[in-house]
């Protein structure tokens, strides 16, 4: 598996040196065919995310990712139109999903989702309704989506493929 490192500078803090920002390692590009799904996409936000991407030429924001498995917490629609532009590799923020800091809870009242079902459902290959999962990191005591620390990263196209 090819791994290319790209540092990129994350959020500034002022929190401890526990705090979520500064265990986060440096953006990494992996090649998409590694990285392991667990929810279907929306086709209809699919293409309008594409248009967006080709339009702007770069990609704005790395995904979320387990640091271990490789499955995706946040970004399958930014994986799939990368896919569907030609893209083989895409920046991500590494993370230890075994932390209690990370969290999951439904999109949708009164269903069900576990870090447990979302790593049997990526790893068996299968994949859950779009939406169904909404990963969350706990900071200074309050749950906030995963994606408060997904940076700005303005990566050209041609540095994907």
């Amino acid at each position: 598996m090819e791994k290319k490192r790209r540092s990129t500078q994350s959020r500034s803090s002022k929190k401890s040196s526990q705090s979520p920002q500064k265990k986060l390692k440096s953006i990494c590009l992996i090649d998409l065919e590694d990285l392991k799904e667990h929810e279907e996409i929306r086709p209809d936000y699919l293409e309008e995310l594409k248009k967006e991407i080709l339009g702007d030429g770069i990609l704005k924001m790395p995904i979320a990712v387990d640091k271990e498995t490789y499955i995706i917490l946040d970004g399958h629609h930014r994986l799939h139109a990368l896919k569907r532009i030609g893209c083989k590799r895409i920046p991500v923020i590494l993370f230890d999903y075994q932390s209690p800091e990370i969290e999951v809870i439904p999109h949708r009242e009164g269903e069900t989702v576990t870090k447990e079902m979302v790593i049997r459902t990526a790893l068996e290959g299968k994949r859950m309704a779009p939406k169904t999962s909404k990963h969350m990191i706990r900071i200074e005591g309050e749950l906030k989506h995963i994606s408060i620390l997904e940076t700005v990263i303005n990566i050209p196209l041609d540095e994907l493929k």
